[in-house]
């Protein structure tokens, strides 16, 4: 399934003309990456996947609009799932861009 092009779009409008930033398709989503690190991701149905300190990530965790990232049936560690229904409005979701782009930079440089 495709990823969602709508957030896509907004996830672009958020991080044009900031340095780092690029997007490449991959998994069937479109990642947003930050210096090489992959920082967020428009997957299918508008959910947002989010790259985050696992320590953080679990307290954001809320098991409806927020979930631990899985792939296979299989848990990612240091990964969220934030539902279409928690990014509404464009602030909902630069909270979680910035989220993914706060962790990615505590990583070695690529």
């Amino acid at each position: 399934m495709a990823y969602d092009e709508v957030l896509a779009q907004r996830i672009h409008d958020l991080v044009d003309g900031e340095a780092g930033w690029t997007s490449k398709k991959m998994f069937g989503g479109l990642g947003f990456m930050l210096d090489g690190h992959m920082a967020v991701a428009a997957g299918s149905s508008g959910a947002l996947m989010v790259r985050a300190d696992p320590a953080d990530g679990d307290e954001w965790v809320d098991g409806e609009s927020v979930q631990p990232m899985e792939m296979r049936g299989r848990p990612m560690a240091g990964w969220l799932l934030v539902s279409q229904d928690a990014l509404a409005g464009d602030q909902q979701l630069q909270v979680w861009v910035d989220r993914g782009a706060t962790f990615v930079r505590t990583l070695p440089p690529k």
